[in-house]
């Protein structure tokens, strides 16, 4: 039978065809139960009190962190690291449909631990009933898995980036936080550091909610009083987007797609027509009533100032109004928001509540907020621009958890190479050479061995680097430490931010395939 075909009956454990290549790009993965008897919550609510479309909810939720093996507490319900790895391996030199039925069909493991193997933790109300309940989880961890892309074993070091990088004539380049933390500039999620860890120690309990496009609509003060200390830096751009200035000074960089806000990109000088900035910037903002765009840093004295910032144009054609006129109240909702029902405490009661002065609208930065989708532009520019041509994949500073933009690596070939570059290892994607550390010091690195010589006043001129392995779990040497010496001698890691994930689409969120680069194939 073809690849994630299921060959029992009495299993009918979920599995798609992965063979396909741009079936891997979905973000969804609808599984079939064998029946409603044998599965929890195939009918209208299950004994848990969840409905079919919670569970489906929680099941994608499970799912969207993967477990490391290694992290997994020992028991009869946990595969040991060297089992997973030998599952997993199994399973892509088989296919779903034989690997269902050497594993559940004969009866050498459950399901329940085969879900470990894949870095899968079940859902918390599965716990307690019979192992034909994990059929439709176990099914889902299966198919995240064929979707991966495999490793290409012809390039491990960074000796092998550099060349590529050097030979390579149409990069992608993708980028998070990581690349501009370097200057000061706080991400979002990283824990005691990030900007949502400072708002709930501020005592917000979902800081998330101070960039829903719906709040800001009903009280954009919020916004407005916290967003100081986002403000992007207007001088400045560190060594990592000078690297990417360079490589298209080389004619070497086909498209920059940043999740970052802070339109570093641009004051380093990328060209706009190279770049897509997939969560928006600050570089412009627009009135939410009228939609007049201005230049962004024309409100960053208000946000200073914790002052929300009203629309010059509606200012200016309030004042040109004849005085004395009532005209109907204007709610600072734009089009995307108009329709949805308004609060009690909004109606009106009376023929007066009706009219009020009008108010100008409120000037909103053009970051894509909770709520908003991507720009149509990140999806026609990958499907029909750079997906056929790619010719090298580099992520830098983000760790690529925030769909569509982490679906990116399994959209473009799988014979492009791809080179990653952050702190911290990521393992929900095989990337051929992994280096580690600070982003500024790697991509100087990767330029002095491609006899490049990245200029930037924070690079040091006699720059020292270490360049240590770094163990993996299948043994292969692909991962490397890159730390550098300063004067003194003593060797020094340089922190580079988890990835931001900055506001955007309803990332993270089931349901959101208008977001997702299963709506471009």
């Amino acid at each position: 039978m073809a690849t994630g075909e299921v060959l029992s009956q009495t299993t009918q454990l979920a599995a798609i065809d992965r063979s396909a290549p741009d079936a891997a790009l979905s973000s969804e993965v609808h599984a079939t139960n064998a029946s409603e008897d044998q599965s929890v919550g195939m009918g209208a609510e299950s004994d848990d009190g969840f409905d079919e479309d919670d569970q489906n909810s929680l099941y994608e939720d499970s799912l969207m962190d993967e477990i490391d093996p290694e992290d997994l507490v020992p028991g009869p319900d946990t595969c040991t690291p060297k089992e997973a790895k030998a599952y997993r391996n199994r399973l892509h030199q088989v296919g779903a449909g034989r690997f269902v039925l050497e594993t559940i069909t004969n009866g050498t493991v459950t399901a329940k631990k085969l879900c470990s193997a894949f870095g899968a933790k079940p859902p918390f109300w599965l716990e307690g009933h019979p192992d034909s309940a994990y059929y439709k989880f176990l099914g889902l961890a299966i198919s995240r898995e064929l979707s991966k892309r495999r490793r290409l074993s012809e390039y491990s070091t960074i000796e092998d980036a550099a060349r590529l990088i050097k030979e390579s004539k149409n990069i992608m380049v993708i980028t998070g936080a990581g690349i501009s933390t370097s200057l000061g500039i706080p991400d979002f999620r990283s824990k005691n550091t990030g900007f949502y860890s400072r708002l709930r120690e501020m005592g917000y309990d979902d800081p998330e909610q101070v960039f829903d496009i719906t709040n800001f609509d009903e009280d954009p003060t919020i916004f407005y009083s916290l967003a100081g200390d986002i403000l992007p830096d207007l001088y400045n751009w560190t060594p990592t987007h000078q690297f990417i200035r360079l490589l298209q000074d080389k004619n070497k960089l086909l498209t920059n797609y940043t999740q970052n806000i802070d339109n570093l990109e641009s004051h380093a000088g990328i060209d706009p027509e190279k770049l897509v900035q997939c969560h928006g910037s600050w570089a412009t903002a627009t009135c939410r009533k009228c939609f007049y765009k201005i230049p962004g840093e024309q409100i960053f004295d208000k946000i200073k100032q914790q002052q929300v910032a009203e629309c010059p144009e509606c200012v200016r054609l309030l004042a040109a109004a004849k005085p004395g006129m009532k005209r109907k109240r204007s709610s600072n909702e734009s089009a995307g928001t108009k329709g949805k029902k308004r609060r009690q405490s909004d109606s009106d009661d009376d023929d007066d509540g009706q009219y009020d002065i009008p108010q100008p609208g409120i000037m909103k930065p053009d970051i894509t907020f909770f709520g908003e989708g991507l720009p149509r532009r990140f999806f026609d520019r990958l499907k029909e621009h750079d997906k056929d041509v790619t010719d090298l994949l580099i992520v830098i500073g983000t760790s690529m958890k925030v769909a569509p933009v982490s679906e990116i690596p399994q959209f473009v070939s799988p014979k492009v190479p791809q080179i990653y570059i952050s702190r911290d290892p990521i393992r929900h994607i095989d990337f051929d050479v992994n280096l580690l550390g600070d982003c500024d010091v790697v991509v100087a690195e990767l330029c002095r061995l491609a006899g490049w010589d990245l200029k930037h006043k924070m690079v040091p001129e006699d720059q020292k680097i270490n360049v240590q392995p770094v163990d993996t779990e299948d043994n292969e040497q692909h991962t490397w430490k890159i730390s550098t010496n300063l004067s003194t001698g003593k060797t020094t890691d340089f922190a580079d931010i988890d990835s931001a994930i900055t506001p955007g689409v309803s990332e993270l969120k089931s349901g959101t395939s208008s977001s997702s680069l299963q709506s471009i194939t």
